[in-house]
């Protein structure tokens, strides 16, 4: 089954002398349990196609469906319920609570869904062994490195059993080791069946993925299935 699904997908902004076209037509079909890097340089259009991917914005023209639901003419209520529902995000700084325990960070999307508060628990200390830092429970972030705040960042997105997983250079803060070790982590994640969409401007970091796509100017340059580096 197919997560993602757009046709045709427009943006827009500004108007008439001042408009600037961000995506001119994408077509994209990602199915279940692929791997996918979004990669271009600034001002291809790939940053706005995560945000439309996201439900985080929505299209001028075409249309997107995720999970099999069209999302391009929802409300700003929908596309928030399904953000929380059907979307994990990853960002390149964290976007960390720093005054709650890096447990509690886990727990917020579960909290917001409305999950019970002894499942939330169970739930974010079994994500923290999936990432690999059980340990960190009761700590602040602050008290953590890049590398472990981004390991934290991956459990959130986990919290709700997303259908889909997109992180947005979620390397570009670390260092070159550290880096590495968040990548084997999405590619572990991949492997145990998670949907994986990558948005970055680096092509060493697009070959860990199975599949590139490349934008340039608001569409698809290049789409290629290998295997991955």
């Amino acid at each position: 089954m197919n997560i993602i699904e757009t046709r045709g997908l427009n943006k827009v902004y500004g108007a008439n002398g001042n408009a600037v076209h961000a995506l001119r037509g994408v077509d994209l079909t990602v199915e279940r349990g692929e791997y996918v890097a979004l990669i271009g340089p600034s001002g291809s259009g790939k940053s706005t196609l995560m945000s439309i991917l996201g439900c985080l914005d929505v299209p001028s023209g075409g249309t997107y469906a995720l999970d099999g639901r069209q999302v391009e003419k929802l409300t700003g209520a929908d596309l928030a319920a399904i953000r929380n529902e059907k979307i994990g995000f990853v960002f390149q700084q964290y976007n960390l609570l720093p005054k709650a325990t890096i447990l509690r960070n886990v727990e917020l999307p579960m909290l917001y869904a409305g999950v019970a508060g002894k499942e939330r628990r169970q739930r974010a200390l079994e994500l923290l062994e999936k990432v690999g830092i059980p340990d960190k429970a009761n700590v602040l972030p602050g008290a953590l490195s890049g590398g472990q705040r981004q390991r934290v960042a991956i459990a959130r997105a986990l919290a709700n059993r997303p259908a889909l997983l997109l992180a947005d250079e979620p390397t570009g803060a670390l260092d070159s080791k550290t880096g590495h070790e968040v990548l084997a982590l999405f590619r572990e994640l991949h492997e145990q069946g998670n949907t994986v969409v990558l948005v970055t401007h680096d092509p060493a970091i697009a070959a860990t993925a199975e599949r590139r796509v490349e934008l340039c100017d608001g569409l698809i340059l290049r789409d290629q299935w290998e295997k991955a580096a």
